[in-house]
C-alpha cells in the first residue's frame, strides 16, 4: 500500500526486452535500505525490486514489467530517459499524508488542458467513460502515483473531464509540473469507490 506522496523522481536508465520488460531506474533512495522483493510505486504502478546497485555508488534498482502492465499503463512510460514518480511502500505507523493507494492502475487518462492560476497549474484530464462514475469533486484520485484532490468534474456527451490544482511544491517534487496537453497519465480511482461499486452491483442482483 502507498499514500500517493512522492518521495523521489527516478529516471529509467535502461530497458531490456525479455519475457517481460526489465527496467533499471536510477534513484536517490539509500539503496542499502531497499530490500530485494520490496514494492515501489513507479508513477502509480506497484513493482517489485529484483536487483539493485551496490552500496556506495550511484543508486538504482531493477524491476520486471509484465506485458499486461505495459498494456494498461500510460503509453511511452517504460522508455529510456523517462522520469518516474517514486514512492516506497508505507510501513505500519507511517503518516497517511495522501490517501490509500494500491498501485494498481485503473485506466489511462489524457491531459486535456493546462492553465496557470497564480503560481499553481490547473490541469484538466479527459477520463474514459467507465472510470467517470468514480471521480467526484472534492474526492481523491491518483495521477501518475500522486495523490490529488479533484476540484471539479464536467460530464459532456463526448466524455468526462476532471480538474486538479497542482501547487508549486507538487510541481517541484513530482513529474506533474512538466505535463502538457495530450500526454497520457496513469489513473487510480479511490479504493473506497471501487469497493462501493462492487457492493452496489452485488446488491442490485
Amino acid at each position: 500500500m502507498f499514500t500517493g506522496i512522492i518521495t523521489d523522481i527516478g529516471t529509467i536508465e535502461g530497458v531490456e526486452q525479455r519475457g517481460d520488460l526489465r527496467v533499471r531506474i536510477s534513484t536517490a533512495y539509500d539503496i542499502a535500505t531497499v530490500d530485494l522483493g520490496a514494492s515501489i510505486s513507479c508513477s502509480g504502478v506497484c513493482l517489485t525490486v529484483i536487483d539493485k546497485s551496490a552500496p556506495g555508488g550511484a543508486g538504482w534498482f531493477t524491476v520486471d514489467v509484465s506485458g499486461e502492465t505495459v498494456s494498461r499503463s500510460a503509453q511511452g512510460q517504460w522508455s529510456q530517459g523517462r522520469k518516474l514518480n517514486l514512492e516506497r511502500a508505507m510501513k505500519l505507523g507511517d503518516e497517511l499524508g495522501g490517501h490509500i493507494v494500491t498501485g494498481h492502475v485503473d485506466g489511462v487518462a489524457e491531459v486535456a488542458s493546462v492553465e496557470r492560476v497564480g503560481d499553481s497549474r490547473a490541469i484538466a484530464f479527459r477520463v474514459a467513460r467507465d472510470l467517470a462514475p468514480f471521480v467526484a469533486a472534492k474526492g481523491s484520485v491518483t495521477v501518475d502515483g500522486v495523490s490529488l484532490t479533484v476540484n471539479a468534474v464536467s460530464d459532456a456527451p463526448d466524455g468526462t473531464t476532471f480538474t486538479v490544482n497542482i501547487i508549486p511544491h507538487t510541481q517541484a517534487v513530482t513529474t506533474l509540473g512538466a505535463l502538457e496537453a495530450g500526454q497520457p497519465v496513469n489513473i487510480e480511482i479511490d479504493v473506497l469507490a471501487r469497493y462501493l461499486n462492487r457492493m452496489q452491483s452485488l446488491l442490485a442482483r
